[in-house]
């Protein structure tokens, strides 16, 4: 099947209207959020160097998990503006913030490939798997590179190739299948987009970014069953529901069905270890 032709500026509509469907759900799902992108957040941090009164810029921050995170490191004398495309994701980020007695976050809708934010302003950015989901990556890039301090940095977290994340890339395949979807074109952002070893490092160097580092990191998604990361995925994983629009009712839930039972594949007696290998990439100013 020849693939389709892209249009960016459909993408992001269609992007911007799935997380502003999925933002209660995203938001609902924090800890699970937590307990399985945690470790690898707090190696984000560690590869940006956020210390104790830094001011950070956390783009895609969706419902704020990773933004309170980052709180926690820069502590109340610091500073995090949590920006995101979606005006409702924001809104849960904001009242998670304000619920849990954060003060130092503030929250602003912000594209990420076309950052308001003053030049030289902040001592590190950050990203959690949304560079992926960005049209125009490399735009994105040198975006943030101007927002940083001189030799301020930059780390971002990416998915990693699909073999090594059955837990996404096998509901993506059943979906692709059923309705007949053509395969991503090239270039196309998407959640595995930036997954091979050396792709987004390579990117921070053209973009202008210097000491460029990478690792990866182990991360599986657990949970007591199979059935539960179907609920997770069904309830807030935006990007699956836009690939089943064009199926029915029946054939839809026939379609979650068939992904359940490839799932269960990954359940043991202690529950469900879903594969999940990211790559965390920093590069400094």
């Amino acid at each position: 099947m020849t693939p389709a032709k892209f249009d960016p500026n459909a993408y992001k509509t269609a992007t911007t209207q799935q997380w502003q469907s999925a933002a209660k759900s995203w938001s609902e799902w924090g800890n699970v959020l937590r307990e399985w992108l945690g470790p690898a957040t707090d190696e984000m941090i560690d590869l940006a160097c956020i210390t104790k009164s830094a001011k950070v810029l956390d783009v895609a921050a969706g419902a704020g998990d990773q933004s309170m995170q980052i709180a926690d490191r820069v502590g109340p004398e610091g500073f995090v503006l949590a920006t995101d495309i979606s005006s409702n994701i924001l809104d849960y980020a904001a009242a998670n913030a304000q619920s849990k007695g954060y003060s130092q976050i503030d929250f602003k809708v912000m594209d990420g490939e076309d950052l308001t934010a003053a030049p030289e302003q902040f001592d590190a950015v950050v990203s959690r798997v949304g560079l992926i989901y960005f049209p125009d990556q490399m735009k994105a890039l040198k975006g943030i590179l101007k927002t940083l301090k001189p030799d301020g940095w930059f780390s971002a977290i990416v998915y990693s190739t699909p073999e090594n994340n059955g837990f996404f890339s096998i509901p993506v395949g059943i979906i692709r299948k059923a309705a007949q979807l053509p395969p991503p074109a090239k270039g196309q952002p998407g959640p595995f987009s930036l997954g091979q070893p050396g792709v987004l490092a390579d990117l921070l160097h053209d973009a202008g970014f210097r000491n460029v580092c990478e690792k990866t990191l182990s991360a599986p998604l657990v949970l007591p069953s199979a059935a539960d990361c179907v609920r997770f995925e069904r309830e807030s994983f935006g990007a699956l529901h836009e690939m089943l629009k064009g199926l029915g009712v029946d054939e839809q839930s026939r379609v979650w069905a068939e992904i359940e039972t490839a799932l269960q594949a990954f359940e043991s007696e202690t529950g469900f270890s879903g594969p999940c290998e990211l790559i965390v990439v920093a590069g400094q100013k």
